[in-house]
Parts: structure tokens; sequence; C-alpha cells
């Protein structure tokens, strides 16, 4: 059986979920909404999508599935109207930019078949040393260090309606400290400054973060962030266990090396998110097709996604004040 879906957003995480969705077998790509209409034309034309507005594809019945990809400020409404119409969403982080407002829409939303995309959850890597983790191999995990360091700052333009560091790009950590840790965080830590570019500072963000998190029982982890890191892509967590470390390191364009007298030289990171995230990208929308399909319940719902805005919440409350916050 094929699933028809709606994709809202032509953008460029729009762009990537419409190509993994017409290389799924058992999905088809039945609508592109974006205001950009020439936008949305051209990423319909290659797929043999139709154009139209977000109220005309809910309102097709042959749609299952809608997939939000749109600017963070539509995210909440148009996941809610499309949940009436009763259609499984797919929404892209942050579910929302304001707190109050997200918790409130989990009355409706937190048991519904709303998947919420953090991608690297998904991630081989990541899910293999989660895995390695539940098995015990090296002991209980006690700390864990989340580094996520982008290759160079994104334009100012898009820094002012990002939501802020923490809630656009922190906002990853945050799940995938909740996803190893495997509790929720009761207190939070944040440290920022503007290091990378002055204005970001302008705009009134900060481009350098670290935030420490501690559990009801004491498990710590850091998060590390950064704008630039001067070297690539840089994403990596290493889990300190009870009887050793569990850790994934960077992905490179290939493995091939170099060597010589003055010294070795190895391929460079992968360039950035599209490229070192392609396959969680892939195996987010197969789950995406198993909860269309009823074969699976949303491994990461809307709760996940209102957790992880209240953790981006308290760092941003925690880096006014100077000091710890309950979570």
């Amino acid at each position: 059986m094929t699933y028809s879906v709606a994709l809202f957003g032509a953008g460029r995480i729009g762009r990537i979920h419409a190509t993994n969705i017409a290389a799924h077998p058992e999905l088809r790509l039945a609508w592109v909404c974006d205001r950009n209409v020439e936008a949305a034309q051209e990423l319909a034309s290659r797929f043999g999508a139709r154009v139209g507005g977000a109220n005309e594809a809910i309102a097709d019945s042959a749609v299952t599935g809608v997939l939000v990809a749109t600017n963070t400020d539509t995210h909440l409404d148009l996941s809610l109207r499309a949940n009436q119409a009763g259609k499984a969403v797919f929404c892209e982080k942050p579910v929302d930019l304001d707190l109050t407002r997200a918790r409130a829409a989990a009355k409706t939303l937190g048991d519904a078949p709303v998947f919420v995309g953090f991608n690297r959850r998904f991630d081989p890597n990541f899910a293999a040393l989660k895995a390695k983790l539940v098995s015990g191999e090296a002991g209980a995990l006690e700390s864990l260090q989340v580094t996520s360091n982008d290759p160079s700052p994104p334009p100012v333009d898009y820094v002012r309606t990002s939501g802020g560091l923490f809630a656009d790009m922190t906002i990853h950590d945050f799940d995938m400290a909740r996803f190893l840790l495997g509790e929720e965080p009761v207190e939070l830590f944040a440290w920022g400054s503007c290091l990378v570019d002055p204005a970001i500072g302008e705009a009134g963000d900060i481009d350098t973060a670290r935030v420490l998190l501690r559990t009801a029982s004491g498990k710590l982890a850091v998060i590390a962030n950064s704008r630039r890191s001067g070297f690539g892509y840089d994403q990596r967590v290493e889990a300190f266990c009870s009887r050793g470390l569990v850790a994934a390191g960077n992905m490179t364009e290939s493995t091939v090396q170099v060597w010589r007298e003055d010294g070795a030289r190895a391929a460079p990171f992968q360039n950035f998110f599209l490229e070192r995230y392609a396959a969680a990208f892939r195996n987010e929308l197969s789950h995406f097709a198993d909860i269309l399909a009823g074969r699976a319940l949303p491994l990461v719902n809307f709760h996940d996604g209102v957790a992880a805005l209240a953790l981006a919440d308290a760092a941003r409350r925690s880096l006014a004040r100077g000091a710890s916050v309950a979570v």
C-alpha cells in the first residue's frame, strides 16, 4: 500500500524530505505547500506532486500524513490543524518557540500520531551507541559529553528568527541528552558568549555555549556548542560508564589517509548536517512510513518535543540569571 504525504515547506529541509519521500516504496509525495509558490512549484514538478495551500492539502481525503518543515513559528498551528483533520504528523523541531503554547497543545497532541523530527536519534552511529548503553557492555552510564559545533555561523537574518541558539541548535543536543541519559534532567546551568560573530550578539543571541545538566540520580551531561568549529562539522558523543567509555566520533568524507615524512593527512569531516545526517533523515522517514502503516507508534512524540523545548527555555533563563535553574 502507498501512503500519500503532504509536505509543508519547500526550503532546504523540505527538499531533503521530498527526495526521501519519493524514494520510499510506501510513500508518495502528493502536495507541496509553501508561501514561496515558485519554490513549491519547482519541487513539486520534480516528483509529480500538486501545489496548493495548507487548507487544500489538509482537506484532501487521500492524504494520510503531513510533514511540517516550514518556518518554526508555523509548526504548531499546522500540526494542530493536520491532527484535527485526522492526519498523522511529522513535525520538524522545535514544535514551537513558546513553551506555554507547546505545553497547552500537548493536551491534544501528546497521545496523537505526531512524530517530532529529532533525526539524530536515527543516526546509525548514535543509535548503536544507545544500544551499547542499554546493553551495559561498559557498565552503568555516569556522565555524558555531547559536542555539536557547526562549521560556520548562519546568516544573521536567520539568527533573528531562529529562536536563539538554545531553541534552534542546542535543542538537538537536549534531546540527545534525554535519549542517552535515560532519565530527565532536573537541574541545568548554562554559560554563553558571543565569540564568533559580533553581528550575532547585536541580534540578541550567543554563538558559543556550554550547558551542564544533572538528573535526579546524579548523572551529569555537558553539552558543548559553537556556531564555528574552525575544522568542519563536529558531531561527537562520549558516554562515560562505570567500566569504560562508549563514544561515537566524527564522520569523514572518506577513509583515505596520506602519510608522508612531514606527517599524515586525512579526509575532511562531512560538510554539514545534510551530508552528516543523510542516513538519519532517511531512517526517520522510514519510521514515519511505519507510523502511517500502523506498524509503529512515534519513537519521538510531541511530549519529547515539549521536553526538549523546556530544556531550551531553562537554558535561556539560566544564562540570563547566571545561576542554575530547576527544570
